[in-house]
């Protein structure tokens, strides 16, 4: 890859080919909601407040910035698990570092898009991917396309998964974290915000994921293990990019070398930026998918994992008209 700042494509190829159907997507916060499992219990006592908080179309930085303020405490002392989409309604867990200050009136928070559901004590800070899973409610309006077709797509999904690529919302807007990204792996652009650079790095390394699982989607091998591969719970696994020798080998090294050859800039730049190198699943398959016809509207029921991305499910499915 040239030096030259590049253009970056974000079609990715489809496993099922590209849906014939589509719908409306998001007319209204109520028709993406997403319900945060922790996955274990509060302990009931230490120097961090947890805070179950739901909130309609609120990001979730804001609110821990509302947090903070309130509990006149630094806005690295507010942690959580992961980011929600704002267009939503949603409900996540929040933890604030109190230490010997006394208790905040925490129903000060609430408005008319966020409420605070339950307060309760643990020793831990909540950080990211400290969750167990998400539980998705979507409800797609005004479906255009063929029912029987897409009752086919969705009985395929629910017994393979679908390609596990990073979301469009991870490389910022029109891709603005990828040129960013650039500038600091190839331009050596110094960005004194280690959390804003973090940011950037992780778009890079997410999109050299999908780069390989693109490649593995176009020659039909992203179900099933190539010789070399490394496994997660039987399911092939792609580069996360870092320091360290390639984790795999023999077939599955020669297509990942074959997929990022364009892009040796950007992995000799990750190399020296601290990360090191991981795997992740190629394949994601949603828990317990269930749908349901209201009409032309099609509500559709499931839970993902951490760092998975529910418009990665939507994709194979339905061509999104987004409204928000």
């Amino acid at each position: 890859m040239s030096d030259v700042s590049p253009n970056f494509p974000l079609d990715w190829p489809y496993a099922l080919g590209k849906p014939l159907a589509s719908g409306d997507f998001r007319t209204t916060p109520e028709d993406f909601v997403v319900d945060e499992t922790l996955g274990f219990e509060p302990s009931g006592e230490g120097e961090h407040v947890v805070l179950h908080i739901r909130k309609r179309g609120d990001n979730t930085a804001w609110v821990a910035k509302q947090i903070a303020e309130l509990a006149g405490v630094k806005p690295m002392d507010v942690g959580y698990c992961g980011l929600k989409d704002r267009h939503a309604v949603t409900t996540q867990w929040f933890s604030v570092y109190l230490g010997k200050k006394p208790e905040a009136d925490w129903q000060r928070l609430n408005t008319e898009s966020t409420q605070v559901l339950t307060v309760d004590r643990h020793a831990q800070k909540l950080r990211r991917g400290m969750h167990e899973a998400n539980q998705f409610c979507i409800t797609l309006r005004n479906v255009d396309g063929d029912k029987d077709e897409l009752e086919l797509r969705l009985k395929q999904i629910e017994a393979q998964g679908v390609p596990n690529y990073f979301g469009e919302q991870r490389f910022g807007r029109d891709g603005g974290n990828l040129t960013q990204a650039h500038r600091i792996l190839v331009e050596g652009l110094r960005m004194r915000d280690k959390q804003k650079r973090g940011l950037m790095l992780s778009a890079a390394r997410s999109y050299l994921f999908n780069t390989v699982l693109a490649a593995r989607v176009e020659v039909d091998s992203w179900l099933t293990p190539l010789d070399g591969e490394v496994l997660d719970k039987g399911l092939p696994t792609g580069p996360l990019w870092g320091r360290g020798r390639p984790l795999g080998t023999d077939d599955a090294l020669a297509l990942e070398q074959q997929a990022l050859s364009d892009w040796q800039a950007w992995c000799d730049g990750m190399e020296h930026s601290g990360l090191s190198q991981e795997r992740r699943k190629l394949v994601l398959k949603p828990q317990g998918l269930q749908w349901q016809w209201q009409e032309d509207d099609l509500v559709l029921r499931f839970a993902l994992g951490t760092g998975d991305f529910a418009t990665s499910v939507l994709r194979e499915l339905i061509i999104l008209r987004s409204v928000a």
